[in-house]
């Protein structure tokens, strides 16, 4: 069985799902242990790098692609503490990792990865939304959803060098809103057997 990697645009069930299939498979799936760890790492608070981990900026990007080695910074920090993290749960054996670049971080370290990226449109991803944020102000929930899904864009570029959602990064990509969270859970759990 393969160590499965999800991608997620925001409201697409990606935790969710990483946790539906953990449990039918039988192993770990680890989201938020992530940020624990770079938090007990780094002595940064795990709010603080929730609110920093997945913001870059297009300055950053620009500095960074002129001169990589002068622009090591906090979110350098953070995503580094983060990668040790996935790699070290990844030596326990099969199990899901939910973000973070994970997808990239195993298949660079030599992993045997199945690679997943969930999305939906926006009109089925907006009651989740809605949920996490607190409010159903329609406007509050596109904002929501455009500012998170161009941050996760950007940190993905930012770190990686590929562009986030491309069908060519990943082995499968499933429209959640119309498969839905349980479908969506059975491919992913047939694939990686």
């Amino acid at each position: 069985m393969k160590i499965i990697a999800i991608c997620r645009e925001y409201g697409a069930c990606g935790h969710t799902v990483g946790r539906m299939v953990a449990e039918k498979l039988g192993i770990e799936v680890y989201d938020k242990d992530i940020v624990r760890s770079a938090a007990h790492e780094t002595g940064i608070t795990e709010n603080d790098i929730l609110a920093r981990e997945e913001v870059i900026r297009k300055s950053d990007s620009f500095i960074r692609a002129i001169s990589p080695s002068v622009t090591y910074n906090q979110i350098d920090m953070i995503h580094d503490r983060e990668k040790e993290a996935i790699l070290r749960f990844a030596q326990t054996g099969p199990c899901v990792v939910v973000g973070r670049c994970a997808d990239v971080i195993l298949r660079d370290a030599g992993y045997d990865v199945l690679t997943v990226f969930l999305h939906a449109s926006e009109v089925n991803r907006r009651a989740r939304v809605s949920e996490l944020i607190g409010t159903d102000n329609p406007s509050a929930v596109h904002k929501a959803i455009k500012s998170t899904d161009s941050a996760r864009e950007a940190y993905y570029k930012y770190f990686t060098e590929k562009a986030w959602g491309d069908y060519a990064n990943y082995d499968l990509m499933l429209d959640v809103g119309t498969l839905g969270p349980e479908k969506c859970t059975e491919l992913i759990c047939a694939a990686a057997r």
